[in-house]
């Protein structure tokens, strides 16, 4: 593992409505994993007092060529957000995992949930969900395919990110329908709702308000890119949609009041960039801050909070040929103050 530890100062640039517009703030950003492979696609999580970070690990984003490899899951853990060590490396023979994502089941296992990509002849022939889970924070069980309810599709599909709420999992489905789909094991999963939005929609994050609201936002890639916005009230079948004004890739959020968010994505604007953004609840961004990126893939946050800074996971090719994992540490202040961990999920 090659590990740069180095901190870089970065003089940031705010737009004109942000209040009282501030530079020269100090984001400290270290690579914590390059090893010569192609490593994408983070999630990031605190459990039982260590740090966590999963990312897809091959020689390519895409298989695209006979000798290609198919993607595995690679987990760091760290003690203190510094030095970052190697926990599993997870495979499926046959399979391209993709997009692992971290959460906490409500039993309080580490679970990671996963695509899994299947090609024949170079071509994507259908994606099965996977999962796998960590009582104790050191090795995960074997990974297995997620089971939907009876009646929904079994194939071609991919739950992208779960987010656990009292004691339910919710989580969007893409491939050969849109839906929200719920679990209480992180295995077994139902249907919410078919959600019906023009745009060829994809990827997205459900989060949750204090009254029992869920947010999502939604990567849409049809003519306009520009990314979706939907608020719902329980049980999640009615939803009010609009349009973001902003291309989103892989997006990220966390609310930080009822009315207020962090949002993390691939900016598409002109050059492919890691951006941070301050949101409202009508899904309005202000842009904050880029971090140190580039090359012609980046971005797909990982995010949580650590004391008074925002600590968010990425990858980026802006350091070499291949894409490595990078951490960095930004002020809170930069978002408007101090934000209370319980809208943290």
């Amino acid at each position: 593992m090659k590990k740069n530890l180095a901190l870089l100062c970065l003089t940031l640039f705010f737009l004109p409505l942000m209040a009282q517009p501030r530079q020269d703030v100090n984001i400290q950003v270290s690579r914590i994993w390059s090893n010569g492979e192609y490593c994408s696609f983070t999630s990031m999580i605190k459990y039982k007092g260590r740090y966590y970070v999963s990312f897809r690990e091959s020689d390519s984003h895409q298989i695209l060529k006979a000798e290609n490899r198919c993607g595995k899951a690679r987990v760091l853990v760290s003690d203190d957000g510094e030095h970052w060590q190697h926990m599993a490396l997870i495979g499926k023979e046959g399979y391209d995992l993709r997009d692992p994502k971290l959460s906490i089941t409500p039993d309080g296992r580490l679970m990671l949930l996963m695509g899994g990509s299947v090609y024949k002849n170079l071509k994507l022939t259908n994606m099965y969900p996977q999962v796998c889970f960590s009582s104790d924070g050191k090795s995960f069980g074997d990974l297995q395919p997620v089971v939907f309810a009876e009646g929904l599709s079994q194939h071609n599909e991919w739950i992208w990110r779960l987010t656990w709420h009292q004691g339910i999992g919710y989580g969007v489905c893409y491939g050969s329908s849109f839906m929200l789909v719920k679990t209480t094991d992180g295995i077994h999963y139902d249907l919410v709702c078919r959600l019906d939005m023009p745009g060829r929609p994809g990827e997205a994050t459900v989060r949750f308000l204090s009254d029992g609201t869920m947010a999502m936002m939604v990567r849409r890639d049809g003519d306009s890119k520009n990314g979706a916005w939907g608020l719902s009230h329980p049980p999640y079948t009615q939803w009010q949609w609009s349009d973001m004004d902003v291309p989103l890739g892989g997006p990220d959020f966390m609310m930080t009041s009822d009315s207020t968010m962090i949002v993390a994505s691939r900016s598409l604007y002109s050059t492919e960039k890691t951006m941070l953004f301050k949101g409202n609840i009508k899904g309005k961004l202000e842009e904050v801050c880029i971090l140190p990126s580039g090359g012609d893939d980046n971005s797909y946050t990982g995010m949580i909070v650590e004391g008074d800074e925002l600590w968010v996971a990425y990858y980026s090719k802006h350091e070499g040929a291949k894409a490595s994992i990078y951490l960095a540490k930004v002020p809170l202040s930069l978002f408007d103050g101090k934000i209370s961990s319980r809208w943290f999920y």
